[in-house]
């Protein structure tokens, strides 16, 4: 039974605990993370091998480990001509979106007379992806994380993914990592992926930066091998919310809320609206729309829309809108009458789609925009996997004798009154080192 839940009525620790969804279960998975971690960190492949065998498929080895050329292949022979034709109309989009993005790959302007500084932009060296599996394929993952790496032109990418029970990754996420110039896919997930990726093996090289969504055990290793490796944004379990109006259609935010809530039992969708006529009609079509789905999404969609999920019941919009920028969902869906009239308001979510047309599998599949978003309220501070998770800056400085000249005495200054006098000294010897005019001296 969907829940509805009256802001009004709840206890601070009720709405702290709604706002917590699952990540609030990481705690339970951070001892078997570390078991992984440490048994990898010391035994390496062997390690690595135990447990792929442990946890996705008994055949492992050393030598199976790693997706070959034959079997790209054979992903290319297999695929549906339907199924290609999607994820070549996604690529191009998703490409375009990124392409966009792409910074100058060098700045550098004359601040004042003399004085030249900037940046210059270059890709990490090693980048990691991890693309889950689950009981579905995720081909729109990987194009989601592979052609970010792609256009920002990173030298090294590796991808690693479930295999099925016979060691076989599957076909269209090998097809979309193909597209996007993953050669490298080794076939092993959950913990002791991210493990494998953080810390290296013999065989498997260390990357600098691993990003991609993770299940709750994931996650616990991501939070474990921080500081080891950039873990990149937090991307968990999925979460939405969608927010309504009293104007919205109940049968559409019924639909919608059920998009994220079949991810699986841990995700959290809400439809948060302060209409009690569309919550209590958005129930009565969520049960509709339950029974046409398989048994195991239904549980699924059931056990988050009792738990960490719902219907959110408030006094008006601008308390939806509070209560939406306080939970900062990974997703939000605007359904209002006049979406882009409160778009301004709408200051913490991943991302934000806006009216009847634009529903999240728009968003997750094809649009451009990039679906691996953060999660657990880290749409705070954290943004949407894009070209500058691959990229770096350094400052580039470049001073001329003027331009010298107009910087000593403030160098100089600061330094002394910080207390580095081989910083000051530095300064200081360089009139006479390079022959300057003394007259203009420090």
């Amino acid at each position: 039974m969907t829940r509805i839940l009256r802001l009004v009525e709840m206890k601070p620790e009720e709405v702290s605990l709604l706002k917590r969804r699952a990540e609030l279960d990481i705690e339970n998975a951070l001892s078997v993370a570390k078991e992984v971690i440490d048994k990898i960190k010391h035994h390496g492949d062997v390690g690595v091998i135990e447990y792929v065998r442990k946890f996705d498929y008994a055949g492992a080895d050393v030598d199976n480990i790693k997706v070959t050329e034959q079997e790209f292949a054979e992903a290319h022979k297999s695929i549906d001509p339907d199924i290609l034709a999607a994820i070549t109309h996604a690529f191009s989009n998703i490409k375009e979106v990124h392409q966009r993005q792409m910074p100058e790959e060098m700045q550098l302007a004359e601040i004042e007379p003399g004085v030249f500084a900037g940046e210059k932009i270059t890709p990490i060296p090693r980048a990691g992806l991890y693309v889950p599996r689950g009981k579905g394929a995720f081909p729109s993952v990987m194009l989601m994380l592979a052609v970010p790496t792609m256009v920002a032109q990173v030298p090294q990418v590796m991808v690693c993914t479930p295999p099925d029970k016979k060691g076989c990754v599957e076909p269209a996420s090998l097809v979309a990592a193909q597209m996007a110039g993953v050669k490298d896919v080794y076939k092993l997930g959950g913990i002791q992926a991210i493990a494998t990726m953080a810390l290296g093996t013999q065989t498997i090289p260390k990357v600098d930066k691993i990003t991609g969504p993770c299940n709750v055990y994931g996650s616990a290793a991501k939070r474990l091998l921080y500081g080891t490796v950039d873990v990149g944004l937090p991307a968990g379990p999925s979460e939405s919310i969608i927010l309504t109006d009293e104007t919205t259609d109940p049968q559409l935010a019924a639909l919608d809320l059920l998009i994220e809530a079949e991810h699986g039992p841990e995700s959290a969708a809400l439809l948060v609206t302060h209409s009690e006529s569309v919550a209590l009609k958005a129930v009565e079509f969520v049960s509709q729309y339950l029974k046409k789905l398989p048994d195991w999404r239904r549980e699924f969609c059931e056990k988050g829309l009792s738990s960490y999920g719902g219907i959110l019941l408030t006094p008006s919009l601008e308390e939806s809108i509070a209560f939406v920028n306080d939970y900062a969902p990974e997703h939000l869906e605007i359904l209002v009458e006049e979406p882009l009239s409160i778009l301004g308001k709408i200051k913490n979510a991943g991302e934000i789609l806006l009216g009847p047309y634009t529903p999240i599998p728009t968003a997750n599949y094809c649009l451009g925009v990039n679906a691996i978003l953060p999660t657990g309220s880290f749409a705070r501070s954290y943004s949407a996997v894009s070209v500058f998770d691959f990229l770096k800056r350094s400052g580039i400085g470049y001073l001329t004798k003027e331009g010298f000249e107009k910087l000593k005495k403030t160098a100089y200054t600061l330094a002394s009154y910080e207390g580095f006098p081989a910083h000051a000294m530095a300064v200081q010897e360089r009139d006479t080192l390079l022959n300057l005019d003394q007259n203009e001296g420090i």
